[in-house]
């Protein structure tokens, strides 16, 4: 999040100002595509660096190497998970921010991780899908090591 913030801030912010400004130095504004483009653009940017800065500031870090109760599933844990169908899956439970599906990098508040929460290893949870209730069975729970 900081990158992206530091980059609308110091790179893309100017441009789009820059472009806005030359545009608004041709003359009639109502009909400046470029204009009314720029300033559109410009309140977009902005209305994200206002997001980008309060999460920021309302984060929360969370080490998740410093979990006392490892052998339950919190925040930060990696779970190995079997479904019904015999599908193994590896998924690692962060914030909403930092999730990334395509990484097996799942959100703390999606259906998979809230089904998973407190679970032991052997542990069978039910997971609601959109094609119904379904059993998973925790196989295994790690965190990072400790510091």
């Amino acid at each position: 999040m900081r990158t992206e913030l530091n980059a609308l801030l110091r790179d893309e912010r100017p441009r789009i100002v820059e472009i806005v400004s030359w545009a608004a130095g041709n003359g009639d504004r109502s009909e400046n595509g470029d204009y009314q483009y720029g300033k559109r653009r410009l309140r977009e940017i902005d209305r994200r660096i206002r997001f980008l800065t309060k999460r920021i500031d309302n984060a929360i870090i969370v080490d998740p190497a410093a979990q006392q109760q490892r052998d339950r599933v919190f925040f930060g844990a990696t779970v190995t998970y079997v479904d019904e169908r015999d599908a193994e899956r590896t998924v690692t439970i962060l914030g909403v921010d930092e999730a990334d599906m395509t990484a097996g990098q799942i959100s703390l508040v999606s259906p998979v991780a809230r089904a998973l929460m407190r679970a032991a290893v052997g542990d069978e949870v039910r997971l609601t899908t959109p094609r119904g209730d379904e059993m998973i069975e925790v196989l295994g729970i790690s965190y990072p090591p400790l510091p």
